[in-house]
């Protein structure tokens, strides 16, 4: 059972990833890259709706909706960070 949670946090990763990738209007980080930002993306768009009390609910569409805003936000702080360099 632990391994199909694994493909879905995988799926829903790489899917997130490349909308992130298109709404931010850039040409996506690789198959790889999309993958580890829709997931961290996931991630980071949990723990900000958590701790700001927004519960959007569960489900493949929620989990998708949470993760591409975490990697949009992800995405928006990793080109800040560009920049600045």
């Amino acid at each position: 059972m632990l391994g199909h949670g694994l493909i879905f946090w995988l799926i829903i990763g790489g899917i997130a990833g490349w909308l992130a990738g298109r709404l931010m209007r850039g040409g996506g980080f690789g198959v790889i890259g999309d993958i580890v930002l829709g997931v961290v993306g996931g991630l980071i768009g949990g723990w900000c709706a958590g701790a700001l009390g927004i519960h959007i609910g569960g489900g493949i569409i929620a989990s998708l909706l949470t993760a591409t805003a975490g990697a949009v936000l992800l995405i928006a702080v990793v080109r800040l960070i560009r920049r600045g360099a």
